[in-house]
């Protein structure tokens, strides 16, 4: 029986986003007393929570995500566990974890701080030999439990973007993982014309 591990952060009223977002509001707004239903409004930005980037958010292309084929957001998972590393570098162990189109998954443990000012403030970043070594491997999406895998002028988010990897940001429940020897990663976005989108983050184990 398969067993699905929950990645994604919840989607609440002001929720935590990064300093540059505007604040998310969850509210309702018809009440089944009054309108004889219920329905909820949420007013949010595609990079709030746990969501995908494509290369849209920082580069040229013109490819929504809602026109990104469906296959690219599932496939083999891969969990480098890297907490205690302040800069993110490769090891040469990841040459042979690593594959083509799998979708790699970096556990800092940095999720820990999620709510706080210094998740956005004081991250680990991704070294650019490792970006280097994504690409030569040809992943389908990196996925990390980090608001970014760099800060400005996100060099990194450039070089995967330049050969079409996807970027998911903000997962948590990584630890959850790390015993976990083979499981696939399903993280569809909504079909929303857009350069990113929220999304719920699924590993599943046979």
């Amino acid at each position: 029986m398969k067993k699905y591990i929950d990645l994604s952060q919840e989607i609440i009223h002001d929720m935590p986003v990064h300093p540059y977002d505007d604040k998310v509001n969850l509210f309702q707004d018809k009440f089944l007393e009054r309108d004889k239903y219920v329905n909820y409004r949420l007013e949010i930005g595609m990079h709030s929570g746990t969501h995908i980037d494509t290369p849209m958010h920082l580069t040229n292309r013109e490819t929504y995500i809602n026109e990104i084929p469906l296959d690219k957001f599932a496939g083999r998972g891969v969990l480098l566990d890297v907490r205690n590393e302040r800069t993110i570098r490769f090891k040469e162990v990841y040459s042979e974890l690593v594959e083509k189109d799998d979708i790699v998954l970096i556990f800092t443990g940095h999720s820990d701080k999620y709510g706080t000012d210094d998740y956005y403030a004081d991250q680990p970043i991704i070294d650019k030999e490792l970006a280097d070594f994504f690409v030569q491997k040809k992943i389908k999406m990196l996925g990390m439990d980090l608001p970014s895998p760099d800060n400005y002028p996100f060099e990194i988010h450039k070089i995967l973007f330049n050969k079409d990897i996807l970027i998911i940001e903000n997962l948590t429940n990584l630890s959850s993982l790390v015993d976990i020897k083979s499981f696939d990663i399903i993280a569809f976005p909504l079909k929303i014309k857009a350069e990113a989108s929220m999304v719920r983050v699924v590993a599943c184990v046979d």
